[in-house]
């Protein structure tokens, strides 16, 4: 596996019921340019996109935006993100964030991330890619997927290996800590870092 330089965010374009989730957004994007790796995101100014974009740029990291035109004619694109990638529509976004990207993070989110996220799981699921997808579990936020994920493995829907496809980090330290190595994780149960 190659060393990762580029990853994308997804995360909510709420900040949530709790300070700890944008206190965690911003973290999250301050180590990824401190660490030198590209954010890649949604190109938002609001919510947890926001924050993670603004955490990158105060520390003078590379940040690149991908909205779609209905969403950055609502002025919701960030302002202050220099290489902002406009797309036709969500499927072509979520697409070119998958381009650019060598590893894939979930913060907390709502519908939009979940979609984000289960694409992504989805795809490295049949083979398309074997890029890191890592969940950042701040203050528990990622245990309903883990649980989805469990409960279609019970019920037969999954092999038991689905539960590999993704990486649980429980904080950013330990999330910035698995993008700076350089080896997969092994498959089998969600590897907890």
């Amino acid at each position: 596996m190659r060393p990762v330089r580029s990853a994308a965010v997804f995360c909510g374009a709420r900040l949530g019921n709790k300070p700890e989730y944008r206190d965690a957004a911003e973290a999250l994007g301050r180590g990824l340019a401190r660490a030198g790796i590209k954010l890649v995101y949604g190109g938002g100014r609001v919510g947890l996109m926001g924050a993670v974009a603004d955490g990158a740029l105060a520390e003078g990291g590379a940040v690149v935006g991908v909205i779609p035109t209905f969403l950055a004619d609502r002025e919701v694109a960030h302002p202050a993100v220099a290489e902002m990638i406009v797309t036709g529509n969500m499927h072509s976004r979520k697409q070119r964030m998958f381009e650019l990207a060598d590893a894939f993070i979930m913060m907390p989110g709502g519908l939009g991330t979940l979609d984000e996220i289960v694409e992504i799981m989805t795809w490295r699921q049949l083979g398309l890619h074997h890029k890191p997808v890592l969940l950042c579990n701040v203050m528990g936020a990622a245990k309903p997927l883990l649980d989805a994920i469990a409960a279609a493995v019970e019920m037969g829907f999954a092999d038991a290996e689905a539960r590999g496809i993704v990486e649980v980090a429980d904080d950013v330290p330990a999330l910035l800590r698995r993008l700076t190595q350089t080896e997969a994780a092994d498959a089998g149960m969600p590897t907890r870092l």
